[in-house]
This record gives structure tokens, sequence and C-alpha cells, in this order.
């Protein structure tokens, strides 16, 4: 059965309005939806844009406190960086430290800081000294080769041209190793003390040819020797500190005590003798580990910035005092007490340095060391000047300092002998701790 609706005009005029109002809100509905869209894609892309500009100020900030640092050659007073951004609603702390490299806080800026001028002041350390340090423990090893050949010639000379005698040729091969413990103290901005105390170890082998009048024939001595060496105190005073063209400039003054075994009055082996008890061939039978006599030296250090190269030089006077000893005789026969007086040495150096980065530098010098001869008397008698005790030491040196942490740096030197007085080849290794 069909059944059939009828609707009073009211009635669709009802029907007609409730349409007319779901369509206009499902329109306004739609609309409010995308505007949302809209204005979260606005704020993210704003807040994007304000951290990038954040930590772009910071990486400035940083950039040119570094630079400031370098220039200055010293440590400047933490500063407050940039106002930290606030923190927008679902948004985290902005932070430039991890993997991005920038500092989020002031402390993180100066540490930044620090770190840009760390390998300036490793190159200050071991140039001169480092005032802002205020307590440095360094260790360091030591090696040295040193070889000489000298012909000796014991006759005569027929019709200028043959030679009827005997020939030897002496050679002298030395090895030494040397720990060296140092600590350092920084007593005030401008005043640091240092202590020196080495334990040094020696190998020297003795060669002669010529042994028993034959030129074939050769005789050959190995000695040895260890335990401490002079020991040696002395102070940094920094005179000027490092502004505008003028470099840092730092008067240095010490003492060396003769703590370790001296060259004089030392027990001798004798390896042949002639038929007249004449001593051809004697060698000593322990090393020594020092000079035996009293020293005193002083002088000056300049050290100047210009980035990334650092310029450094230096020159200095050592003075040895006269000493007075059992026995001064090189005859192993004999004993002859008197005093000992070493020449004065001169010493002067020079060169640059370049900071790769924070953490490594590179150095190149020349370092020389002049020495007078030295003089001699018996008990009672006069001073006599020793024929060949004067010397020229020149060494170029090439130096690598890195960084291993905040505290510890690893100091790699390898010296290269110029002159025949200097060692062939040197090479050190020193570990500087800042406490």
């Amino acid at each position: 059965m069909h059944t059939t609706h009828r609707f009073t005009p009211l009635a669709l005029a009802a029907l007609v309005y409730i349409g007319s109002t779901a369509t206009v809100h499902a329109q306004a509905t739609s609309g409010e939806h995308a505007d949302v869209q809209a204005l979260m894609a606005q704020l993210e892309s704003l807040k994007a844009n304000y951290a990038q500009e954040v930590r772009r100020l910071r990486e400035l900030d940083m950039q040119v406190q570094a630079m400031q640092a370098r220039l200055s050659g010293k440590a400047s007073v933490a500063t407050a960086g940039p106002p930290a951004p606030p923190t927008l609603p679902d948004q985290p702390p902005v932070s430039a430290g991890g993997g991005e490299g920038y500092a989020s806080s002031a402390a993180e800026a100066q540490q930044a800081k620090q770190a840009a001028r760390r390998s300036v002041d490793d190159v200050k350390q071991q140039q001169a000294a480092l005032f802002s340090r205020r307590f440095t423990v360094e260790n360091s090893i030591t090696y040295a080769r040193y070889d000489r050949k000298q012909l000796t010639l014991n006759g005569f000379l027929a019709l200028d041209a043959i030679f009827l005698g005997n020939i030897g040729i002496e050679n002298v091969e030395s090895d030494s190793i040397t720990y060296n413990l140092a600590a350092r103290w920084g007593i005030s901005p401008t005043l640091t003390v240092n202590m020196d105390v080495p334990w040094i170890a020696r190998k020297t082998v003795y060669q002669k040819g010529g042994a028993g009048g034959s030129a074939a024939a050769i005789a050959e001595e190995e000695t040895t020797g260890n335990g401490i060496g002079d020991v040696s105190l002395g102070a940094n005073y920094k005179v000027f500190g490092e502004r505008g063209w003028r470099p840092e400039t730092v008067l240095t003054a010490g003492v060396t005590a003769p703590t370790g075994r001296a060259p004089y009055g030392v027990d001798w082996t004798v390896l042949e003798r002639d038929d007249d008890d004449y001593i051809r061939f004697a060698v000593p039978k322990d090393q020594p580990t020092g000079n035996g006599v009293w020293q005193a030296n002083i002088g000056l250090s300049i050290v100047k910035t210009a980035d990334p190269a650092i310029l450094f030089a230096n020159a200095g006077y050592i003075h040895s005092f006269e000493q007075s000893f059992d026995d001064i005789d090189g005859n192993p026969d004999t004993v002859n007490p008197g005093n000992v007086k070493l020449g004065g040495s001169y010493y002067f150096g020079a060169g640059v340095a370049f900071a790769f980065n924070e953490r490594t530098s590179l150095s190149i010098s020349f370092s020389d060391k002049l020495s007078a001869r030295a003089s001699t008397r018996y008990s009672n008698g006069q001073w006599m000047k020793v024929i060949g005790s004067d010397a020229n030491a020149a060494t170029f040196n090439l130096g690598v300092t890195y960084a291993l942490n905040q505290k510890t740096t690893l100091v790699s030197l390898l010296g290269i002998g110029l002159t025949p007085d200097a060692p062939d080849f040197s090479l050190a290794f020193k570990v500087p701790y800042m406490l």
C-alpha cells in the first residue's frame, strides 16, 4: 500500500533552513582548518629562522673573541654571550653545542675561546713561559746521538811527502737518554718559577786504530754511566705583555747545581801501553752525568703572535764558576789537584710556529751555543787554556705540539746538528700536564 507524505509550507521552510545552516557550518570549519595549518607552517618557519639567526650570532661572537684572544696573546675575561632564546611552546631549547659545534651558553663560549688559543699557549709554554697556568708538571725524554772521528799522526814527514810513523784513527760514538722531570709554578700573572731534575743514561764506544803500532789493528772499549744530572732552578718575569706591535718580553734567570757526576777525578781503564810504559789508549770507567761546576744564566725571550704564525726568539749568557777538584790530570797514573774554570757560553735562537688549529702547531727554529775555552790550574800553578775546549754547537729544530685534552699536551722535537760540536741528531718527547 503506497503512502503519500504531505509537507506544509512551514515544514518545507524549516527543512531548507536546516540544510543551508549545515552547509555554511561545513564551509566555515574547512576554512578555519586551512587557516590554522597556514599559521602553524608560518610559526615553524619563524622558529627555524630564529634559531638559525641565534646560532649564527653565537658563532660570530665566538670567532671575534677567538681572534681578539690571539691578537692580544693573553687570556681575556669571559663576557656574557648573546641572550638565550625564549622557549616557545612545543619547542625544545635551542642548543648549539653537540654536533653542530656552536655554544649554547657563555661558559661554552669561553671554552671555545680557550680551545682556539690553546696551540698558541702551548708554543709559549715551550719557548718562554705561560703565566696563566698555575702549576704544570712536565715529563720529557730525550735521545741524542754523537759520533766523531779524529785522525792522529805520530811521526814525521820525510822529503815533505812520505809519512814515517804510526797512524791512529780514533772514533767516539756516544748515545745518551735523558729523562727530565720539570715543575713550573705560576706565582703571579708576571712571575713563574721552575725546577728541572734530569736523570741521564749514557753509553760511549771508543775505537782506536793503529793499536800496537800497526795501522791495521783496532782497539775498542765501551763504557757506560747513569745517574742524576745537574739540577737547575729558574724564574721567568714578564717585562712586557703583547700589545699592538710590541711582543711579549720575558726575562729569564736561573742557577744550575753540580749534582751530577763530574768528569774530573774519574777512574781510568788502561788498554794499551808502550814498552816505555807510555799510555797509548785509556778510557774512563764511568761516564759523567754533569759538568761538575756551578752555573748561572740570564736571558731574554720574546714571542709575537701574527695569526696564524707565532714568532719567537731568545738570547742569553751562561757563566760557570771556578771549582776545585782532587784530581784534574788526564793521566791515569798521576793525581794532581787543582781548579777548573769553564768558559762562558752565549746562546741565541729564533724561529716561527704555525697554529694549524686549536690543537696542533708546527715550529721551525735555529739555535746556537758558543762556548769559550776552559782553563785549568794545578795547585800553586798558573792558569792554562785547554786547547780544543771551545765549541760552536748549532742546531736546526723541527717541533710539533698536539693538545691531547684540556690539561695535557704532547710535544715532539727533532734536532739536527749543523756543526761538529753539536749532536748528530736528537729526538725529544715532552708531556706537560696542567694541574
